[in-house]
């Protein structure tokens, strides 16, 4: 009744495929369950990876565009140029970047079951086994769980759940002219959050915005906005929706399960990207499978070493984002206002971004340099609750 292997893999996204195709690399019989039909498919996402995610993680024949300028604008629609001479991101066609680890993974021996939808993932003594609607289950002496956020199978092994995350709703749109990247900042715009305008090919490109809650609502809003500007040429759009995890899941491990990705809350919690991160953890996740395997213990104490190794790797940065983004949360349009025009006016964001140990895939030594300013520290003391040493910047 169950098909045998070695490792399980739950979710095609990138962190479940890289998993896969490390894994297969090194001999394992691996299957990938993934519960659409097709892989990248329709995808709620910008599209905008690292120059550092790329250089670690290369992927050929995906990049839409260099980035290395963005425009920021407060509600009141005051711009803000952040603008380095070296490419700092790429802009990539998300769903070509996830079939691209896909075809990766089958070709290092993965196995892929598409429109295989996990209900149940039952762990015993000697294996483990995912039960897949409709379909004979699958048993292996692993599973990697990298199903993205929501499905719930970590909370039904007992791990929690994530109860801090944003919905993404995206759409895209026909534009004319556009060729930089434009964030909206503005509490009736995305409260807590921002909003996005990302060129992706002549004529196209992607809105969208993080929110907490009535995701449509706010995007067509918004549509209807840059249609009012003239920066897009329909306020008509598809939107697809995603949630986000904020904040890490409580555990992300027992015997024989890792978690990793989105379905871990591996996630920036400044901008809710989590391909670079999720690849990390991955390949820690990996390492300690193998090491595992090779061991012949998969015991909750033997793979807890994961969850170790990936804290070490990024829990400082998270934990720094997290208090950044819940300080957001409470600024009002005002006090967001005054941010922009101090950064301005005292050149503060060239002089960060002119500093060669700054990177787009790591925000917490911007946050800290950004609060060490004076002007800036006594804008955000004003918000009630806000840690001590984030108070003091350092």
């Amino acid at each position: 009744r169950y098909i045998m292997y070695d490792v399980v893999v739950v979710g095609a996204g990138p962190a479940g495929s890289y998993a896969a195709y490390r894994l297969a690399g090194l001999g394992y019989r691996v299957v990938v369950l993934e519960q659409h039909e097709g892989i990248g498919g329709k995808v709620c996402c910008a599209g905008i990876v690292g120059r550092e995610c790329f250089e670690l993680f290369p992927v050929d024949d995906v990049i839409l565009k260099e980035a290395n300028r963005d425009k920021l604008f407060s509600h009141s629609g005051k711009p803000l140029w952040l603008w380095r001479e070296a490419v700092q991101a790429y802009i990539i066609d998300r769903a070509a970047y996830d079939l691209a680890w896909a075809e990766r993974a089958q070709r290092a021996g993965a196995d892929y079951c598409l429109g295989c939808r996990v209900t149940d993932i039952i762990v015993g003594d000697g294996s483990v086994r995912a039960e897949a609607e409709g379909l004979d289950g699958f048993e292996a002496q692993a599973v990697v769980i990298a199903s993205g956020f929501g499905l719930g199978l970590a909370q039904r092994l007992g791990l929690g759940r994530i109860k801090y995350f944003a919905i993404g709703a995206q759409a895209e749109v026909d534009v004319e002219g556009a060729e930089e990247v434009e964030v909206y900042f503005g509490q009736q715009m995305a409260p807590g959050f921002f909003a996005w305008l990302v060129p992706t090919s002549p004529g196209r490109a992607l809105v969208g915005l993080l929110t907490h809650r009535s995701p449509e609502l706010y995007l067509r809003n918004l549509l209807n906005n840059l249609f009012a500007q003239g920066k897009i040429l329909s306020p008509e759009a598809e939107v697809s929706y995603k949630g986000i995890p904020l904040k890490p899941l409580p555990r992300t491990y027992r015997e024989r399960v890792v978690v990793v990705g989105d379905a871990a809350g591996q996630v920036k919690p400044t901008t809710g990207g989590g391909i670079y991160y999720g690849l990390l953890c991955s390949e820690i996740a990996v390492d300690t499978i193998h090491q595992a395997l090779s061991a012949g213990d998969l015991s909750a104490r033997w793979l807890a070493e994961y969850e170790v190794k990936w804290k070490k790797r990024l829990s400082r940065e998270l934990r720094i984002d997290h208090y950044a983004r819940k300080l957001y949360e409470r600024l009002d349009d005002g006090q967001v206002e005054r941010l922009f025009n101090i950064i301005e006016s005292n050149g503060i964001h060239q002089t960060l971004l002119e500093s060669e140990d700054i990177s787009f895939d790591w925000h917490g030594e911007l946050i800290l340099r950004g609060l060490a300013h004076r002007a800036v520290r006594e804008t955000v003391q004003t918000i009630k609750k806000l840690p001590f040493h984030l108070r003091r910047g350092t």
